[in-house]
């Protein structure tokens, strides 16, 4: 019987601001896709041409947003570990294999699965799973740009750049913002703004 090889990657792990998000993939041989490779090495028009084919022709796939008040809970590294044992377990096609990028096995992860250095580069499952996760995420932080205006996450999607650590300086930072993350933290502590820690907010708006 064939074994169904899963490969998961997660983006957004480096941004003050948003979810981490973990994609699953299991590609049909049958259905090959071309051009996958790793999502930081693509254009975004390439990721963005791929993006639909992945979720056409793949056997299943599946996506999971790990939200800001999550990431500051259990820090960054536990919350994509939990992403990636949660995007397995919602894989419609049970796995018989999975492949994480990187070089860590989520503990609870109830999968046979191996963790690959620089994987999305080299398995074309874990290069589509990349794609996903990158892809996704970019549309979310898009999105929320529009509830939160001002902060530009349409342009640098919450990663810190020059941009928007001047807006977090000059405003404080808003609900998705990573509170444990240091600049985050710093704004904070500055106090020159107020603490909207407690504040929740909407399900992540789906693409």
């Amino acid at each position: 019987m064939k074994v169904h090889v899963a490969g998961i990657d997660e983006a957004g792990r480096g941004p003050l601001a948003g979810p981490v998000v973990v994609a699953a993939v299991i590609l049909n041989p049958a259905r090959r896709i071309r051009g996958l490779a790793d999502s930081k090495v693509l254009k975004r028009e390439e990721r963005e041409r791929l993006a639909p084919t992945i979720r056409e022709r793949a056997l299943a796939f599946s996506i999971i947003a790990v939200e800001a008040g999550d990431i500051d809970r259990v820090n960054i590294l536990q919350a994509t570990m939990i992403g990636m044992t949660r995007a397995a377990l919602s894989l419609s096609t049970i796995p018989g294999m999975v492949l994480i990028d990187g070089n860590r096995v989520p503990a609870d992860m109830c999968f046979p699965s191996r963790a690959i250095v620089k994987g999305d580069a080299t398995e074309p499952c874990i290069s589509a799973a990349s794609i996903l996760a990158k892809t996704y995420r970019d549309a979310l932080m898009t999105e929320w740009d529009a509830h939160y205006p001002g902060y530009g996450f349409a342009q640098h999607f919450g990663y810190p750049t020059p941009e928007h650590l001047q807006r977090l300086r000059s405003m404080g930072p808003c609900p998705l913002h990573r509170r444990s993350f240091a600049p985050v933290r710093d704004c904070m502590q500055s106090g020159l703004f107020g603490d909207s820690a407690g504040l929740t907010f909407s399900t992540l708006p789906q693409s």
